[in-house]
């Protein structure tokens, strides 16, 4: 298969994903969705369509195949040491205090949950569904631990409440809908037909809405008043982690959809709730705007890349 080839199965894959998200932003601009609409079905999102996609498709996973201990505890401390990493750099090159916690987060707490797992189902089908909604549980609390721990350590820390987020956690519906479809599939119990085809009917809302809503979200405004320091966070999340993460993962010895998987996870632009988070503790939720917006843009240029050498490679 030559260069040409691959590219062009290379933009199949990842175009169609960003197309969504550029429509959202569209529909948006000329008024006919608006943030009642955005906030309503990202709650659906959230609360209920997403999690039947990962049920479903964990489900009617090879457990074998999907559930794989290397994978996870390899994403546990790549993502954990790329923490590391984007704390260490912000404490030499970000001069704000203050924003060091916003810089960190955005530089490594990534959009899987909707862009990682849509670009998995894209290219690897039932596989990236199921295996990329058993990785969503380690993102949602690895992410989520580690973001408390930057942003405590130089916002109002008094607003944080551990039990809080434990309690979170502990409820999500992404992570509850792992927990219930891991053991369903492991003793391979039998729902009705007409459970899971209204299942699949109604999971089938999930990718399309959601790439929507971010689109939605999307603010070219809020990038005019960008600043160093939210182009340095995103050149961090879209280029210097996903490649750093990538090649050790390829170092020892993940090759194919697995490395592929992880690739797409790791290049995730930065999630919509690192905002949320900010903003609940007074800190500069515009530079975390920014690294939202710029990492978003930015996605549809470095995953296509990525996907792109990692394919004319042989690597996935």
């Amino acid at each position: 298969m030559n260069l040409l080839s691959v590219f062009s199965q290379t933009l199949e894959t990842t175009l169609p994903v960003f197309a969504m998200v550029f429509i959202g932003a569209g529909l948006r601009r000329i008024g006919w969705i608006d943030g009642a609409f955005i906030n309503t079905g990202s709650a659906l999102v959230f609360k209920a369509t997403l999690p039947t996609l990962i049920f479903l498709s964990i489900v009617r996973a090879d457990l074998s195949t999907a559930l794989n201990p290397s994978l996870i505890v390899f994403f546990t401390l790549a993502t954990v040491g790329s923490f590391l990493f984007c704390w260490l750099w912000a404490l030499v090159r970000v001069p704000v205090a203050a924003d060091r916690g916003v810089y960190v987060q955005g530089a490594f707490r990534g959009n899987g949950g909707i862009v990682g797992l849509a670009l998995a189902a894209s290219l690897y089908g039932d596989y990236g569904l199921s295996a990329g909604g058993i990785l969503l549980g380690v993102v949602i609390i690895s992410y989520n631990v580690l973001s408390v721990i930057a942003l405590a350590a130089y916002q109002d820390s008094n607003r944080l409440s551990w039990q809080a987020i434990v309690t979170d956690i502990s409820r999500n519906p992404l992570i509850l809908a792992v927990v219930i479809a891991v053991p369903v599939a492991g003793y391979e119990v039998a729902l009705p037909g007409w459970v899971m085809t209204s299942g699949d009917y109604f999971a089938a809302l999930t990718l399309p809405l959601a790439l929507l809503c971010i689109g939605g979200t999307l603010s070219l405004s809020s990038m005019r008043n960008d600043s160093k320091t939210a182009t340095s966070a995103s050149l961090m999340k879209m280029v210097t982690i996903p490649s750093l993460c990538t090649a050790a993962a390829w170092a020892v010895g993940f090759s194919g959809p697995e490395l592929g998987l992880l690739f797409l996870f790791f290049a995730s632009p930065t999630a919509a709730a690192s905002f949320v988070m900010v903003k609940a503790l007074n800190g500069n939720y515009k530079l975390a705007a920014n690294i939202i917006a710029i990492t978003t843009l930015l996605a549809s240029v470095t995953i296509t890349a990525g996907v792109f050498v990692l394919r004319a490679s042989g690597l996935i």
